[in-house]
């Protein structure tokens, strides 16, 4: 692996920009120094933070020598507005869910709370294929209500899914007979690599041939599962596209950058306009711009895709689960061509991060870093704009067509009855889709949603993740 010194060398020690390894700061009176691996752990947070951190001229006048817990340190450091910069002891684990890694069940999962009785319970929102809950016989829409036999709380209802091990009770419902208790399935979480797209489909109705796209995660190491998705699309010579956003948290820049260019229009994809702009903070943005990096300032459309389907408009289903990448194909493709949301409200997510370990700092030196190389930092470092300025959408995206999702009155994912899909169908087609949907009725019992997820990685699945390879080759 390239150094963090070969790759962006630049920014540490062009135009003056220099890492300090200084132990400066105002020593206080009756504290002690920590102990020394807590003391490096501090300084590695330190450093990068003062560097490359998007607010770095916001940092609070902490001296890291006196800080005892180094998690607690670094949230200390975080601007007032930051709520995704992330620090791990784990960061191989870090890396892997990014990669699609995950050692899991395979089911996502949105929370809910019965109001009567404060127990939780969850409805499951999709199922990858041939994972443990596939093979449990879980499916969309499914209640899971006791887990190991006893009532799920909101003190372990994660444990769903964090835990090695699994005994869930599943249950059904229906307006008429409200809930039903179902079977008992077992399971055992997996280490898993998995293909975010997980169905396509195509719906023949007045007159247009729709496709469909579900995407659960932007992950560049499967762009070439977009591509077979789309080859596959245009091969049944769709008139219009649909893509499945509704649960996708984003990922990295690249897989964004790869599906926007997929679906674009050809003229704009083949003269690599602009995709969005970079914001770093105010040394490096300087930097790039005085060394004529433009790469580092703006991402383009990539011209070179393997798959052009050279669309002039598209329909993106979402939901507050719609963030940071999801939110970038949103905002990048609008100046192009007509983008049409349908659903919810997205998520918020104007930054985009970084992964940085300690090798990446102290390259030439490993007998330093090997004692905290499974530490790693994910520190927002920019935020992004797309070709019309339009940045810090801090509420998120409001949808074009406002839709429910009623996971209590579920259809698989890509059929027409699906109330998100059904709602495109009628914008596309201007014919009402006449489903089971319209007449559902809502559960009889009183209930909140307080959560949703897939794995322990769900924070950090919401960052824009700009890794050292696309710092390179960007452009």
């Amino acid at each position: 692996m390239k150094s963090w010194k070969t790759i962006i060398a630049a920014i540490l020690l062009l135009s003056g920009i220099v890492i300090s390894c200084s132990d400066d700061g105002v020593v206080p009176e009756e504290k002690a120094e920590v102990p020394a691996l807590t003391k490096k752990v501090n300084r590695f947070i330190k450093e990068v933070m003062t560097d490359i951190y998007l607010w770095y001229d916001e940092l609070p006048d902490i001296d890291y020598k006196y800080e005892t817990d180094s998690k607690a340190y670094f949230k200390k450091l975080l601007y007032k507005e930051d709520k995704w910069s992330y620090i791990t002891d784990d960061v191989v684990a870090l890396e892997n869910s990014f990669e699609g890694k995950e050692k899991s069940f395979g089911w996502s999962l949105t929370f809910g709370l019965f109001s009567d009785t404060k127990n939780v319970f969850a409805i499951v929102e999709c199922v990858y294929p041939n994972t443990p809950a596939a093979a449990a016989g879980v499916k969309r829409g499914d209640l899971v209500v006791l887990m190991n036999g006893s009532d799920i709380t909101q003190s372990n209802y994660t444990d769903l899914l964090y835990a090695d091990n699994l005994q869930v009770t599943l249950a059904t419902y229906d307006a008429e007979h409200g809930i039903t208790l179902g079977g008992v399935v077992s399971m055992t979480s997996l280490d898993l690599t998995l293909n975010p797209v997980l169905t396509t489909n195509v719906v023949d109705y007045e007159g247009h041939k729709i496709g469909y796209i579900f995407y659960a995660q932007y992950i560049a190491d499967f762009n070439s599962a977009i591509d077979t998705a789309i080859e596959g699309l245009l091969n049944q010579n769709i008139t219009d596209l649909v893509i499945d956003l509704r649960y996708n948290p984003g990922g990295t820049i690249g897989a964004a950058r790869h599906l926007c260019s997929a679906i674009a229009p050809l003229d704009v994809v083949n003269t690599g306009s602009k995709l969005v702009s970079y914001h770093w903070n105010t040394k490096y943005q300087n930097h790039w711009i005085s060394s004529q990096k433009w790469e580092q300032v703006e991402v383009d459309f990539d011209s070179e895709v393997e798959v052009k389907a050279g669309l002039d408009k598209v329909h993106i289903l979402t939901g507050s689960g719609t963030a940071s990448a999801s939110e970038l194909t949103i905002t990048g493709l609008k100046p192009y061509m007509s983008v049409t949301t349908v659903g919810d409200t997205t998520y918020g997510k104007y930054t985009a991060s970084i992964t940085l370990k300690a090798e990446d700092l102290y390259y030439d030196n490993p007998d330093y870093y090997e004692e905290i190389d499974n530490w790693g930092l994910q520190p927002i470092v920019l935020r992004y704009a797309n070709s019309t300025g339009v940045t810090d959408f801090k509420d998120g995206f409001a949808p074009d067509i406002p839709a429910f999702d009623d996971l209590f009155n579920t259809f698989p994912l890509g059929d027409m009855n699906d109330p998100l899909f059904a709602a495109a169908i009628e914008d596309i087609t201007g014919t009402p889709v006449i489903t089971a949907m319209k007449s559902a009725k809502k559960p009889a019992f009183d209930y909140k949603i307080i959560g949703r997820g897939f794995s322990k990685f769900d924070k950090n699945k919401r960052e824009l993740l700009i890794n050292k390879k696309e710092i390179e080759n960007i452009h």
